[in-house]
Formats: C-alpha cells, sequence, structure tokens
C-alpha cells in the first residue's frame, strides 16, 4: 500500500521557478536528496514532504505563502488530476472529480454534500501522525477558490471558511477570501449553489475524457506494487502527447539506463514494443469510444508522426480500422 504518501511531479519545478525560490536551497533545508526533483514518480512519507513543505514557506520568508502559492499556480503547472478538474464544467463536478482521485495527490480524503443553497467541501487528512503544517491546509482550502476564480472568470468567494488552526496574520487571508476564515473542528469551505455550479470558462469535456484513463490507472497503481511495466506503462500515458515514445526516452524519464530498463521488463516476461503497442490501442479505443476527438488528433496524442501510420497500426492491431469502431460504438451507443 502507497496511499499514505504525497505525489511529487514536474510540475513542482515550475511552481519553485515562479516563487523565485532555489530548489536546491529548498532540499538542503528539507534534508533530501539534491536529485529529488529530477526523478520520476517520486511519492514522499509525510515526515519527508512536510520538511519539503516548510523549507518552501522558510526559503520564501513570507507569512502569506499560501496565498502567493496560489497566484502563481497556472494550468499549466497542474498535475493531471488538477488540469482535470479546471476541464470540469463547474466546480460541483471538478471538487466531486478531485475527490475520486485526491489520492493520487495526497492522503487525504475530499467530502463533496450539496444541500440547502450551499456546497460543502471538507477536507480530512488520513495519516493520523504528524499533522500537516497549517499552511498547508490553508493552501488546501485556498485552492478552491483559485479553481472557482479560474475557471469562471469571475470573483468568486466562499461563504464560509474553517479550519482547526487560523494562519497569522488573518485578515490579508480573508482579504484574499472575500469571507472571514474562523476556527472549527473541521477543514472545510463553503460556496453558494449558485456559485459552485457557475460555468467554467475553461471546460473541456473531450480531455477530461482523454484524462480519465490515466488517472484510474493510477489510482489502481496505488494499492498494487509497481512494477517496471506498469511504471513504462504510466510513463507513456504521459509522454505519447510529447512524442517520447522510443525505450531510450522513456528510460531516461525513469532515471534507468535502457539497457537496465530492458532487462527488467524481459524479466517480468514482456517487452517495450508490446507495452507500447498494448497502451496505444487500450487509449486509442478510448478515444474512438469515448470522445469525438478526430483521428488525426488521436494520432498525435498516441505519438504518431502522422495520421497515415496510426491508421495501419491500428489495423494491425485490432484487423479493423478507426473509423469502424468508432461506427460500432455509435451504433451500440
Amino acid at each position: 500500500m502507497q496511499t499514505s504518501s504525497y505525489a511529487l511531479d514536474t510540475t513542482w519545478r515550475t511552481l519553485f521557478k515562479d516563487l523565485g525560490v532555489v530548489p536546491a536551497n529548498v532540499l538542503r533545508r528539507a534534508r533530501l536528496p539534491d536529485d529529488l526533483l529530477q526523478q520520476s514518480f517520486v511519492r514522499l512519507v509525510p515526515e519527508d514532504y512536510y520538511r519539503l513543505w516548510n523549507g518552501i514557506e522558510a526559503e520564501t520568508g513570507d507569512p502569506l505563502f499560501p496565498i502567493r502559492l496560489c497566484q502563481v499556480i497556472r494550468s499549466e503547472s497542474f498535475s493531471p488530476p488538477l488540469f482535470a478538474a479546471l476541464c470540469s464544467p463547474n466546480l460541483v463536478v471538478a471538487a466531486q472529480r478531485i475527490a475520486r482521485y485526491k489520492r493520487l495527490v495526497a492522503p487525504m480524503r475530499l467530502d463533496v454534500v450539496e444541500g440547502g443553497g450551499v456546497v460543502t467541501m471538507e477536507l480530512t487528512w488520513l495519516d493520523a501522525a504528524p499533522m500537516p503544517p497549517v499552511s498547508l491546509v490553508v493552501m488546501e482550502l485556498l485552492f478552491f477558490v483559485t479553481l472557482a476564480r479560474m475557471g469562471t472568470r469571475e470573483p468568486v468567494n466562499p461563504v464560509e471558511i474553517t479550519t482547526t488552526v487560523l494562519p497569522s496574520p488573518l485578515a490579508p487571508y480573508d482579504t484574499f477570501l472575500g469571507a472571514r476564515m474562523r476556527r472549527g473542528a473541521k477543514h472545510r469551505i463553503v460556496f453558494t449553489t449558485a456559485d459552485a455550479t457557475r460555468p467554467f470558462l475553461t471546460s473541456n469535456e473531450p480531455m477530461w475524457a482523454a484524462f480519465e484513463p490515466e488517472l484510474r490507472q493510477r489510482l489502481a497503481d496505488l494499492d498494487e506494487p509497481a512494477t517496471t511495466a506498469k511504471r513504462v506503462r504510466a510513463a507513456l500515458l504521459e509522454g505519447l502527447p510529447s512524442g517520447l515514445v522510443t525505450m531510450e526516452a522513456i528510460a531516461r524519464k525513469l532515471a534507468l539506463s535502457s539497457r537496465t530498463l530492458q532487462r527488467r521488463i524481459e524479466a517480468e516476461g514482456t517487452s517495450y514494443q508490446q507495452i507500447l503497442k498494448e497502451t496505444r490501442e487500450a487509449l486509442a479505443r478510448h478515444y474512438l469510444e469515448k470522445t469525438a476527438l478526430p483521428a488525426a488528433e488521436i494520432s498525435f496524442l498516441l505519438g504518431f508522426n502522422e495520421p497515415n501510420s496510426f491508421y495501419r497500426a491500428f489495423r494491425n492491431w485490432t484487423g479493423t480500422t478507426p473509423d469502424s469502431v468508432r461506427h460500432v460504438q455509435k451504433e451500440h451507443g
């Protein structure tokens, strides 16, 4: 089980740059390896993650660090679960999707409750000890305000926000939120239903459909030992749209030599080409059956240089064409 851990992906490098902090200084403060941010698929136990968070906060020297972090977050800085949320039709759906995949990011549970004209989002940390830093808890709550404002391009404010330990100074947070943050027994934030269902201008359901298979696979992988084949598959899911299809490119992403990667895959009874084929075929079927993406765009998402290569490969895999699969799906849909 790897659920009691925090994900650390390459988007942190972007955040460090935007915050104006030197990664090496932060890692030194946190007593973490110098090459941590160069590694793929890093997950940190709570103690290590909290030291990293405290190191960033100390390096910025800013008591309003959570607000500053919200201000530098951009859609391209998001990890896939959060970027996918921005593709949602509104804040309610975004929060529900985040709740489903929250364990990918942190050992937390998010409960989303609708009723009485409001939508309540409540966070619960699943690891009993140690307690997370106050600024981390506050950041998690502020994130929903940032998400709502980014999605709607409107000054959405919560109607209520509580946490067990208040940040200091408090006034700037109240100003940022447009609401009074209060001490309470739970970490929760409340929006009116009208604001929580306000349409996201960033809504993109085809993009969500493209993301969801990767998120489901990542969630399943949390509860199973990470074999080399699974790590390769996960790296391909991230890398295919960028054209990272060669074993050499994936080996670099996994911080392995090509020879070591090949040896480990073969020891698991498969091959790189087999994993690549299976991953591409599964994604192709998903895009064809669950989205309206044109074949040319699917070809790009699967890392092919041009559509004809995708058509030839798909016929070799399945004995049929992409158009036929989509036609059958429409007939039975």
